[in-house]
């Protein structure tokens, strides 16, 4: 199974890491295609284009105009030990062995605008380009034109057998550029729910996080058949057979 990430804005380049083998991203020449485009911007532009803060923009600026796509270690790290963010914070892989890595190097799939698919291990260097910018290449007029049906054709390629399944953990922006009809196995859609009040509410913070735990777990437990992922209970969370469908897959969690 293949388990689809969103990448995380906040990023680490400065904590200690333990010491993994690396792997380069598959799509190293596209990503200096844009890589390209955003070094002609200046940092005003940027701070339009990405809606961002002036000194986000000059940070990112810098970062695009240092870019270059033979780097290589130290000043780059591998991608899920880069991302800090909410998903990220689920993942807790400063908890995993060295195994697990090798695991997740199969199995999990990160979206990126700049780099399209990153494996954990691929190195990366800091970068800031969601997916949804409205960035105009000789490709198209958005991230989505651009990237195209790379990214659908990629991930047939890593799909392992028959009755195989990808498990979307990503956010509606970053699977917005994967082609679902065109996967060579279904799409499984797991929502993480939380009652509030007497309803149930997807809360962002907590839902991002247990996408994390649950592609954490399913990596450290080895899943392989979907079916397997309705016993997760990571953070409270319980699979909920009348709220789920065929390929949205509910759980939830009690009000604390």
């Amino acid at each position: 199974m293949l388990y689809l990430l969103s990448p995380a804005k906040t990023l680490d380049y400065d904590s200690e890491a333990p010491s993994l083998r690396a792997t380069m991203p598959r799509f190293l020449d596209q990503s200096e295609e844009l890589a390209e485009v955003m070094k002609k911007m200046k940092p005003v532009q940027l701070e339009k284009l990405m809606s961002i803060s002036s000194k986000l923009a000059a940070l990112n600026a810098e970062r695009f105009d240092d870019w270059r796509s033979d780097y290589s270690r130290p000043e780059a790290r591998q991608s899920i030990l880069a991302f800090k963010g909410d998903v990220y914070q689920g993942l807790a892989v400063e908890d995993w062995q060295t195994e697990d890595f090798s695991e997740a190097q199969k199995s999990i799939r990160i979206l990126s605008g700049l780099y399209g698919i990153l494996r954990p291990l691929d190195l990366m260097l800091p970068y800031r380009l969601e997916m949804g910018t409205k960035l105009s290449t000789p490709r198209g007029k958005n991230l989505y034109d651009f990237w195209s049906d790379t990214l659908t054709k990629n991930l047939n390629k890593d799909l392992n057998a028959k009755g195989d399944a990808v498990i979307n953990l990503a956010s509606n922006e970053y699977f917005s550029a994967v082609q679902p009809k065109d996967l060579k196995a279904p799409v499984i859609t797991p929502v993480f729910k939380d009652w509030k009040n007497g309803k149930l509410k997807i809360i962002s913070f907590y839902a991002k996080k247990a996408r994390g735990m649950m592609a954490g777990w399913a990596v450290q437990k080895k899943i392989t058949r979907p079916s397997d992922l309705k016993r997760f209970n990571g953070g409270g969370y319980k699979f909920d057979k009348l709220l789920s469908d065929e390929t949205n897959w509910v759980f939830t969690r009690a009000e604390s």
